[in-house]
């Protein structure tokens, strides 16, 4: 019912001026029929229509689509971008939980790879394309400042409000440098909370980084001082942003298969510390001979308390035994991670080839984990162990670390995998919502973009910072789901929000910015920006460079990301204004 709300209270404006706009010709109409000014309607309804008409439209602007009414009063355009911007709003949000539909149904891969990330970039790239495509070159030249200013506001925006919002709504308690999932009891403690992320989302930071690699190449001439050449460092940048973004969707496609190796192997890692971690317990500590090397022996008395049929080998179901009756902390180790690990260890250890590992083979494999775990937690040989230091605490160390290990990579055993009800009918639904907020996003970009140019001239505020302003906050649909999502505060959550952050501004960097340079390209309009790019290299490298080395972010960091907005504004003035960097 509130959607429905919000709805109509934005239409209302636009279908308010459309009626003004329309009243002429009604007015017009019902004079034929002989009930206008002198019948039902009389002078006070016309006169009612013309000061409604002075306040809001004007006879001396283009109408969009030859129909569409227009103004050069502020009042006028305020209500025009209200209302444009909010139908954006709602096309791109139809885009956005088309995606996540198909998500659902479909899986990552392809659709998480390459239809999600284009669409959620597309709202932008079809308003910077609408703000560069009609009109003389002289029009498009003029215009085209709407366009970089959504991308510079989108990333600006992504990257300080929502990314603060973000470690605001989703922190939780930090307990030994990580946040504790669903205990938020600190309160809004600076350094006491905030949230963690996994090493996926470091890897997303520094992805984004590069992508701002075209940036620096077509602002090469202003920073050379030659304009000679400008066209051909824009064709490079154009080139290199296209090269980007398919690279970039490769990279989302293959993603999933390479987290799921990287996890499985980690879960491996885990087991094997927890079974010598377990070795240890059972021998107390005497694992390891006086010169610090495993003590084959030992290992082989091991062998023999595992082996129950006492044939000599150890099989599939004893392994299983064994890795059931350890206890692995925090860390879930389901049915078929237990199968994995079993698998893993019968092909590490059997080198006979006879799916059997009998007493040589399995103290050669527990030696070779030994020593995997000394070089691991740095043992250090001149650390022997003897009577007076049974628990060894490298063993200990490196079942610290393979479980951190596990938690920076994540863990999606708690997916909902019971799937999605009515596959077909949802697919329809979601391919009907991508049709829809495609189209309406095409339709709205024209007069949204006349709307800000008229409000720009009408209040002689330049257009960049209105589009800057107000722009992204119509386009940018994952901002609303994404504060909603985090709210879960959970590790996971908060990893696949800040992702789909640096996601998004990855994508707008290579394809709003391809379509960016391909108009300025092939209608030959100045490249004139330089502040603009400026902005958008220091937030993205910055936050950038900052996300790209750790993985948990205290409550303060949001003052930071919170403080880079206003200060981005500034900045864009000084640079166009005072120092008029061009």
């Amino acid at each position: 019912m509130m959607k429905h709300r919000l709805f109509c209270l934005a239409i209302l404006p636009l279908f308010f001026l459309l009626v003004i706009h329309g009243g002429k010709q009604i007015l017009t109409n019902l004079s034929f029929l002989g009930l206008a000014t002198e019948g039902v309607l009389g002078n006070a309804g016309e006169q009612a229509y013309f000061l409604l008409k002075d306040w809001f439209l004007s006879e001396d602007c283009e109408q969009t689509y030859g129909f569409l009414p227009c103004s050069t009063m502020v009042v006028g355009n305020m209500l025009f971008i209200s209302a444009y911007g909010y139908l954006m709003f709602r096309a791109a949000k139809l885009l956005s939980e088309g995606c996540e539909i198909l998500l659902e149904i479909l899986g990552p891969g392809i659709i998480g790879g390459l239809v999600l990330p284009i669409l959620s970039a597309l709202p932008d790239a079809i308003v910077i394309l609408a703000s560069g495509l009609s009109g003389s070159k002289e029009t498009a030249q003029d215009q085209v400042s709407v366009g970089m200013g959504l991308l510079a506001g989108s990333i600006v925006m992504l990257l300080t409000l929502l990314w603060g919002s973000c470690v605001v709504v989703g922190k939780c308690d930090l307990v030994d440098a990580n946040a504790k999932d669903e205990v938020d009891t600190k309160g809004f403690s600076l350094t006491g909370s905030g949230v963690s992320t996994d090493i996926w989302t470091t890897y997303a930071a520094r992805i984004m980084v590069l992508s701002v690699t075209p940036f620096v190449i077509v602002q090469l001439p202003q920073v050379l001082n030659t304009t000679a050449e400008s066209r051909l460092f824009i064709l490079t940048a154009l080139i290199l942003s296209i090269a980007f973004l398919i690279s970039y969707c490769l990279y989302q496609v293959f993603q999933p298969k390479v987290q799921k190796r990287r996890l499985a192997f980690a879960k491996y890692k885990h087991v094997m510390s927890g079974i010598l971690t377990y070795f240890r317990t059972r021998t107390l500590g005497r694992i390891l001979s006086i010169d610090g090397r495993p003590d084959r022996d030992v290992i082989k008395k091991l062998f023999q308390s595992l082996d129950v049929n006492e044939d000599g080998h150890l099989s599939a179901e004893e392994l299983r035994a064994l890795i059931v009756g350890i206890r692995f902390d925090e860390v879930d180790v389901d049915k078929d991670d237990i199968d994995d690990a079993v698998k893993s260890i019968v092909k590490e250890f059997d080198k006979s080839d006879d799916s059997l590992i009998d007493e040589d083979e399995f103290a050669n494999g527990i030696s070779s984990w030994i020593y995997r775990a000394m070089r691991s937690a740095k043992y250090a040989k001149d650390q022997r162990p003897d009577s007076e230091s049974p628990h060894l605490k490298f063993l200990s160390e490196f079942y610290q670390q393979t479980r951190k290990e596990h938690d920076l990579l994540g863990d999606s055993s708690d997916d909902d995998d019971r799937g999605i009800k009515n596959p077909k009918w949802n697919a329809f639904r979601a391919v009907r919502m991508l049709l829809s907020g495609t189209a309406a996003v095409c339709v709205l970009a024209n007069p949204l973009v006349d709307a800000v140019n008229n409000f720009s001239s009408a209040t002689k505020v330049p257009t960049f910072f209105v589009s800057f302003v107000v722009l992204p906050f119509a386009s940018c649909s994952e901002g609303v789901s994404a504060l909603i999502f985090i709210r879960n505060k959970k590790h996971k959550t908060a990893s696949l929000t800040f992702s789909q952050i640096y996601g998004s501004v990855t994508m707008s960097n290579i394809l709003s910015l391809s379509v960016f340079l391909g108009l300025v390209y092939v209608r030959e309009l100045t490249w004139s920006f330089s502040s603009e790019v400026l902005v958008i290299l220091i937030v993205c490298i910055l936050m950038g460079t900052f996300a790209s080395f750790r993985t948990t972010f205290p409550l303060w960091t949001c003052l930071v990301a919170f403080s880079l907005y206003p200060l981005s504004i500034l900045l864009v003035y000084v640079l166009e204004y005072v120092v008029v960097l061009s």
